[in-house]
């Protein structure tokens, strides 16, 4: 039992320093936009599609930021938890409902932001990324489903939730 409380903190604490250091990673300035002054006489204006991608990066880096703070956040409150747990010699039983719980309002708050998405990819990974924390709310072993996917999310919704 202590045994597996160590390895829930361990994991718990390596997960939560790899969330931190992926929402500290800045990313360059986008480059200004070309007026249609520069365009050469005689050439078509910039078709209406251009405007809603300029429209969806906006949302998407705003939606991709809250995403990442929920799951800094959420990653925060499993360590707290699980070290109080801990302290307060609370069962296993008591440490997974715990875990569950915090699982199911990352989920659903992580779902929110997913509707929020302008762009139909960025809504599909954060709804996937929210079945995956429902996944893990209904687990047997939500410490064993930590350490196995929880620790994947952050480093895939920094590679692919992105402007």
């Amino acid at each position: 039992m202590t045994a597996l409380r160590a390895t829930a903190l361990l994991t718990l604490a390596a997960l939560a320093a790899g969330c931190q250091s992926a929402e500290d990673d800045t990313e360059p300035a986008a480059a200004p936009a070309t007026s249609a002054s520069t365009a050469p006489t005689g050439t078509a204006a910039p078709t209406p599609s251009e405007s809603p991608s300029a429209v969806t990066a906006a949302n998407t880096d705003e939606v991709c930021r809250a995403v990442d703070k929920l799951i800094l956040t959420g990653s925060k409150k499993i360590v707290a938890d699980s070290a109080d747990a801990t302290r307060d010699e609370a069962t296993n039983e008591e440490l997974d409902a715990r875990l569950k719980r915090t699982l199911a309002g990352l989920a659903d708050d992580v779902r929110e932001q997913a509707s929020r998405a302008e762009d139909p990819q960025i809504e599909a990974l954060i709804t996937s990324t929210a079945k995956q924390l429902d996944a893990g709310a209904r687990s047997a072993s939500p410490v064993k489903w930590m350490s196995a996917t929880f620790v994947n999310i952050p480093p895939k919704l920094a590679r692919e939730c992105r402007a």
